[in-house]
């Protein structure tokens, strides 16, 4: 061949007039085999490091097989019919693929199955024979793919390889014996059989062959050892054609017409792979990973069941059928395909004695052999797949119990197996499970693109923005809405959408209850109707949610009433009102049936659609009170646990919150430490305020506000202040229709707290005043201290320290009056440091050690923390750096992990002393970590320290 070839039935590499070109190591070699294999398709960089590593790759992987890409695209460029592309779905040979051998081999075979040779038409066989011997040819002494890195080509790819050459032999062996050259072709089966002894094809034509050679004894000899060695190794009997074979040489019949085994077609039972198929990159490269052998497995035990689980509308059956016909060569005696019904809209599963029935038909089995029995169909199912290499897609699965009997026993075959359920009993017992996500919104884009056209995605990105949105990554979701789009070209995609989002909100009822359902909302499903069961997302989901039992299906639709990202083992128990153990068995039953994820230990998360079907169903099955009393129990549950943590967080932010008694059913969260309450906060925040929102549309005004206030604390410490702003505005809100002045009050300073941190002062003050008013109206000392406090705050950032140390004071005497020693302490900490500015250094420390002494007395962290700070602020300003460095540091070691918007302020403090101290380095890395924190908690703030540091000059090494 004139240019370039590539060998891949023996070393691989690349030829060139005779001469081995390259690749010159291992792992390149892995590459370059793994691109010809797929030869004009991308391949994932992820099925090459699972080619080149498999499931234990480092950390540099990607970045190893970007080198080995270089170095081939270097070897291939002086060659012009040769391109090595990178895309978006990854790397791509384009090759004729008569340059590959893999590939000549094979077409050399398909035309030989075109010469008619068995047919006995003069000359074909010869013909026939030919070809067979050149495509044989091709095939050097060493096994294919002999030299290549990694255990994933050897263990999966080869055997099939192997099995191609296998048969090409088996084909041409029995065309010489038709052709009368018995001799020579016993000579070449004595040794094949001696290699595969349980191979039944080889030996039926050994036996054969020496039959023809009045070699009878040693053909009767032959099936002896093979019979014993089935019978020892496998526990089976020999096939039927064999069985017939030696009956026949037995009764001396010389004439063996009829005992040949038929030529049978392959069984491809595979439903079409779609051509639009998108993403998946990963999972298809984890499927390659978990079909490898086991690791020190035996032989006869190689592949395990692999199960592919996810929520209706996923992909499951998509996925598998692709990755079927991917690797349809490993399986070349077929692959075999059955839908079991577990799920769909009969509700009665295929019951597992049928589907082997249909897989016995499938292999030509005549029905009078296929037993009366289960246990014998089973049996006779099994011993026909022995020595064979096939695929089995078992879809659609109900449950363990019905695909155990459909699992084959031989070592060459594999099930792979799709179900909603998690199917644990077989993965118990060794199968191997994928989990199937929702879309990225990046995968849902390329999906749409794929069906749509860049030019339709491309012209209305906002519409684009808004499907892949409410679609939530399901990609069931993603093609109805597509198809519609196909079939409606002339329509505005934004168009197609409406009703995406049906909204639930009605009219008020009352000042403490739900407002009523509204009669002509938006149904958020109806738009997913594809116009069959299979593409209509609101049946779809049902043959799930029918599968359920009672009391888990009235959990599954309770839970749509509310709309947040996830719910806690405690909160589902309080939402139903059973009690923490029924709740949690139940919940195990949701994800089992993958209507719900346990995203994290006792978290169970859902996606958009999934709740909007739950919502429906409420609305269809439960009554208007018993949805308002299960949502009444879900907000007494997070109001009086996120109260219980508060308590234990910041004595300052706390607000006096006197809720009432929870309903029957509540069950609160058990928090009896600092730790235990910050955890409790970080794992609950976004539910949280999605409650609060919730509370607020639903007129469970009271919850929320107070749900607001409880949050004050982890908030303000976390420095979550677009949260904090956001929730109370809505705190405000409910408040001022409650007409709660003592409500309001505290909404506008949690308001205005958050609002300094924004840096929007102008608009905090005016709600500090307002506050202020309101507290004066009620006689709240307390409260109108912390209004003085805030205000002294903007005072300071305004630099008009007299009037901060001015309104600290009297922030003093009302703590003082109202015996609040926790702000006593805040405030004399903030007296020390307006003292501090005006150059009062002696004063600044005394009325700081006093408020240190109150904060440890009342063991109040955060207290402690600002007064260290401040410590640390008046040693800096007196020049003593180091003094200043070491308080710095102790308030940094609760700030660290407490509040982290003051810790922000304390690492730049820190970072100024270290600058002052002649650690230039370490000082300018302290500013750049501080600033970080600040653009993140207090964006307000950030401006004057990135200005700092761009002044700030590089220091010298």
């Amino acid at each position: 061949m004139d240019g370039v070839e590539f060998r891949l039935l023996g070393p691989v590499g690349m030829w060139h007039a005779g001469r081995r070109l390259g690749p010159a190591t291992a792992q390149q070699r892995t590459v370059l085999a793994m691109l010809l294999l797929e030869a004009g398709r991308p391949v994932p960089v992820a099925r090459l490091v699972s080619a080149l590593w498999g499931s234990e790759s480092p950390e540099s992987a990607r970045n190893a097989v970007q080198g080995h890409i270089s170095r081939l695209r270097r070897l291939l460029a002086p060659y012009e019919e040769v391109e090595l592309v990178t895309s978006a779905h990854g790397y791509c040979l384009t090759v004729a693929r008569d340059r590959i051998d893999l590939f000549r081999f094979r077409e050399l075979v398909r035309e030989a199955g075109s010469a008619g040779g068995e047919t006995g038409a003069e000359g074909a066989a010869e013909r026939a024979i030919g070809l067979l011997r050149a495509g044989l040819a091709l095939w050097q002494e060493t096994e294919p793919l002999a030299d290549v890195a990694g255990r994933w080509l050897p263990d999966v790819v080869v055997p099939g390889i192997e099995e191609e050459r296998l048969a090409a032999l088996e084909r041409r062996l029995a065309l010489d014996l038709r052709q009368g050259r018995h001799q020579e072709a016993a000579a070449e089966l004595t040794a094949l059989v001696g290699e595969h002894p349980l191979r039944e094809r080889l030996v039926f034509l050994l036996m054969t062959a020496l039959l023809r050679c009045d070699r009878r004894t040693e053909a009767l000899a032959v099936f002896r050892r093979v019979r014993r060695r089935f019978a020892e190794e496998l526990g089976i009997e020999p096939g039927e054609e064999l069985q017939r074979l030696h009956q026949a040489i037995l009764a001396g019949r010389d004439d063996l017409t009829g005992t040949a085994p038929a030529v049978v077609a392959v069984p491809r039972h595979l439903p079409p792979d779609t051509e639009l198929f998108t993403a998946r990159e990963e999972e298809l490269a984890t499927l390659d990973r978990l079909t490898l052998p086991a690791p020190g497995a035996a032989a006869a035990h190689a592949m395990a069941p692999c199960v592919i689980t996810g929520t209706g509308g996923v992909g499951k059956t998509t996925l598998a059928v692709h990755w079927a016909h991917r690797v349809s060569d490993r399986f070349p005696d077929g692959q075999l395909y059955v839908n079991l019904q577990g799920y769909g809209p009969t509700h009665i599963a295929r019951p597992s004695g049928e589907a082997v029935r249909l897989f016995l038909d499938a292999l030509r089995v005549p029905s009078e052999l296929m037993g009366a029995t289960l246990e014998a169909q089973v049996g006779l199912y099994r011993s026909l797949l022995a020595e064979r290499r096939m695929l089995i897609l078992l879809d659609n699965a109900l449950d363990s119990d019905q695909v155990r009997p459909l699992l084959p026993n031989a070592p060459g075959c594999l099930a792979l197996i799709t179900s909603r359920a998690e199917l644990t009993g077989l993965v118990a017992e060794g199968a191997r499970t994928l989990s199937l996500g929702l879309f990225s919104p990046e995968h849902s884009r390329l999906l749409l693109t794929r069906r749509l056209g860049v030019d339709k995605v491309d012209a209305e990105p906002r519409a684009v923005d808004d499907i892949v949105s409410r679609c939530a990554g399901l990609p069931l979701a993603l093609a109805i809405v597509a198809a519609r789009a196909q079939t409606r070209p002339s329509f505005p995609l934004g168009t197609l959408i409406s009703g995406l989002d049906g909204s639930s909100d009605s009219s008020r009822d009352d000042g403490e209850g739900p407002r009523g359902d509204s009669a002509d909302s938006a149904d958020g499903l109806d738009v997913f109707d594809g116009g069959d069961a299979a593409t209509n997302m609101r049946t779809v989901l049902s043959w799930s949610y029918r599968a359920l039992t009672p009391d888990a299906a009235r959990l599954f639709r309770l839970c749509g009433l509310l709309p947040a990202p996830e719910i806690s083992t405690a909160a589902a128990a309080s939402l139903a009102g059973i009690p923490v153990r029924q709740a949690q068995r139940l919940l195990t039953e949701l994800t089992r049936a993958n209507l719900a994820v346990e995203r994290t230990p006792g978290r169970y998360g859902r996606h958009d659609l999934l709740r909007a079907y739950a919502e429906e169903l409420t609305r269809l099955h439960d009554s208007e009170t018993e949805r308002h009393e299960a949502l009444h129990r879900l907000l007494d549950h997070y109001l009086h646990s996120a109260c219980l943590g508060d308590r234990l967080l910041d004595l300052f932010h706390r607000v006096p919150l006197t809720p009432t008694l929870p309903r029957p059913g509540v069950v609160v969260s058990r928090i009896t430490d600092r730790a235990q309450s910050e955890a409790w906060f970080g794992r609950e925040h976004r539910t949280l305020l999605a409650a609060i929102r919730h509370a607020a549309r639903l007129g469970f005004d009271r919850h929320a506000w107070q749900l607001a206030g409880a949050c004050w604390g982890f908030l303000s410490q976390e420095g979550r202040s677009d949260d904090q702003a956001a929730v109370y505005h809505i705190a405000l809100e409910a408040a001022a229709r409650l007409d709660d002045p003592a409500a309001q009050a505290h909404a506008h300073v949690g308001l205005a707290q958050a609002l300094i941190r924004l840096g929007q002062d102008s608009a905090s003050d005016a709600h500090l005043r307002a506050a202020l008013d309101l507290f004066g109206g009620q006689n709240d000392a307390v409260g109108q201290a912390i209004c003085l406090i805030y205000r002294s705050v903007i005072e300071d950032r305004r630099g008009r320290y007299d009037e901060g140390l001015r309104l600290s004071d009297q922030a003093l005497r009302l703590c003082r009056a109202a015996g609040d020693r926790a702000g006593e302490g805040r405030v004399l900490n903030n007296i020390g440091w307006f003292h501090a500015q005006l150059g009062a250094y002696g004063e600044a420390l005394r009325r700081c050690e006093e408020a240190l002494a109150i904060h440890r007395e009342l063991h109040d962290l955060p207290g402690e923390s600002a007064t260290l700070d401040s410590l640390g602020h008046i040693h800096h300003l007196l020049g003593q750096y180091e003094q200043a460095i070491s308080y710095y540091r102790r308030s940094l070691a609760w700030r660290r992990s407490g509040k982290r918007a003051l810790g922000a302020r304390t690492l730049r403090r820190l970072g100024e002393a270290q600058l002052a101290a002649g650690r230039l380095r370490e000082g300018r890395s302290t500013l750049q970590r501080a600033l970080a924190l600040t653009a993140e908690l207090a964006p307000g703030d950030a401006d004057a320290l990135r200005a700092r540091l761009a002044g700030l000059d590089e220091p010298a090494d």
